[in-house]
């Protein structure tokens, strides 16, 4: 009964592991995604406004020294997602003997 019990607990924690190695790993294919989007803006925002933004950002693009900033909601996008899913990461653990046997009793009642 106790190497059952070992085994499992065993098998929870690689599964543990696995779901944070896929949120790291998620998060930095995000992170890189959103570098590129970055860079993207800067070179379209750069060639439309015909320069640095020295009159500050403006609501569409193509207005001479003023940049655009949708690349803002991408950005938001970006971060609700990697909080999302981060959340699902730590927050789903596992389920111990404890509780199975706590919800058993409850079930029986």
């Amino acid at each position: 009964m106790a190497n059952i019990d070992t085994e499992r607990a065993r098998d929870q924690a690689i599964e543990h592991i696995e779901r944070k190695r896929r949120y790291w790993i998620d998060a930095a294919i995000f992170t890189v995604g959103m570098l590129i989007i970055l860079a993207i803006w800067a070179i379209i925002e750069y060639h439309n406004a015909g320069g640095w933004p020295t009159k500050g950002f403006a609501r569409a693009s193509g207005i001479h020294d003023e940049w655009s900033s949708w690349v803002v909601y991408p950005a938001i996008a970006w971060v609700l997602l990697t909080a999302t899913i981060s959340t699902g990461v730590h927050l789903r653990r596992p389920i111990s003997e404890n509780r199975i046997k706590h919800e058993m009793e409850h079930l029986a009642h």
